[in-house]
C-alpha cells in the first residue's frame, strides 16, 4: 500500500528516544514520505536534523505555528523569513489561527497568517493551515487573499460538508487523520460526498493518534487505520483510498502553478 503523511512532527522530544524504529514501522507500512510543519525557533533545528538522517522521506516545511504567535511574533517571523532567503522548502507551516487555547493574540495570529501567505506566493508554495475552532475565521482569511499562487492544506480538518466545499471551491485541500476514525469524529459526511481528489491523509503525530490506538503516541505507521476507515466509509479499496491521496499530497507539495 502506498501512503503519505502530510503532517507529522516526529522531530518532537516524545520521539527521540526511537526515531529510528519509527520510520522503520511507516517504511514497513507503506508510507513513502513524511511532510514536517514546523513551530516555531525552537523546533527548526531538530526538523532539520531529521531531514539531514532521512532525506528526501522526512520533508520540512517551514512557518510559525499560530499557538507561538505573542506580542514578539515579529521575531519569529524574521527567523522564518531568514530561514526562506537560505534555502527552499516545500510549504510555508504550520500557520493559522488558533481560538482554542488563547485568545487574547488573535489579531497578531491573523497578522502572521497574511505575512506568511504572502511568503508563500512569493515563493509558489503552499500553506499549511492549522485552524483549532477556528474554521469560518480562517476560510475568511484565505478567501480575502487574492493569487493564483494561493494554495495549501486545511491541515486536521474537523469541520462540516459545506466547509469543506467552501475550503475546495478556495483551491484548498482537506487533511483528514486520526478524527476520521473518531465515533463522534462527525467526518462520515466529508469523506463520503467532498471531492476525494482533494482529500489528503496525516498523523499530526505525536497527537490524535487514530482508534485503536485512541489515547497513544501517534506515529505514521498509525496512518493505515485512517485508510482503513475512509476506505470502509466510501465502500473503495484501501489501496485506492492511497493511491489518490498520495497523488493529491505531491500534487499540492510538489506542483508548481
Amino acid at each position: 500500500m502506498r501512503l503519505i503523511d502530510t503532517h507529522a512532527h516526529i522531530y518532537d522530544e516524545k520521539f527521540k528516544d526511537d526515531i529510528n524504529e519509527i520510520i522503520d514501522r511507516a517504511i514497513e507500512a507503506g508510507v513513502e514520505k513524511i511532510y514536517l510543519p514546523n513551530i516555531d525557533s525552537t523546533t527548526i533545528d531538530a526538523m532539520l536534523e531529521l531531514e539531514l538522517k532521512y532525506p528526501d522521506y522526512c520533508i520540512p516545511m517551514m512557518g510559525l505555528h499560530p499557538c507561538s504567535v505573542n506580542k514578539n511574533f515579529e521575531k519569529e517571523l524574521y527567523i522564518v523569513e531568514d530561514w526562506f532567503s537560505k534555502r527552499e522548502f516545500v510549504a510555508v507551516g504550520e500557520i493559522g489561527t488558533d481560538l482554542y487555547w488563547d485568545k487574547s493574540f488573535f489579531e497578531q495570529q491573523k497578522e502572521a497568517f497574511n505575512i506568511q501567505s504572502e511568503i508563500a506566493i512569493k515563493n509558489n508554495i503552499p500553506i499549511v493551515i492549522h485552524c483549532r475552532e477556528s474554521i469560518p475565521e480562517t476560510i475568511e482569511l484565505v478567501s480575502n487573499i487574492k493569487s493564483d499562487k494561493f494554495r495549501g492544506i486545511f491541515h486536521c480538518f474537523s469541520g462540516n460538508l459545506e466547509q469543506a466545499n467552501e475550503i475546495i471551491e478556495l483551491g484548498f485541500y482537506l487533511g483528514l487523520g486520526g478524527v476520521a476514525t473518531f465515533k463522534n469524529g462527525g467526518l462520515e459526511e466529508v469523506i463520503t460526498h467532498a471531492d476525494f481528489d482533494k482529500i489528503v491523509l496525516e498523523t499530526d503525530s505525536p497527537y490524535l493518534a487514530p482508534v485503536p490506538n485512541r489515547g497513544k503516541r501517534n506515529e505514521p505507521s498509525y496512518m493505515v487505520e485512517v485508510a482503513k476507515k475512509i476506505a470502509s466509509i466510501k465502500n473503495i479499496s484501501i489501496d485506492e483510498v492511497g493511491k489518490t491521496t498520495s497523488i493529491n499530497a505531491l500534487k499540492i507539495f510538489h506542483s508548481t502553478h
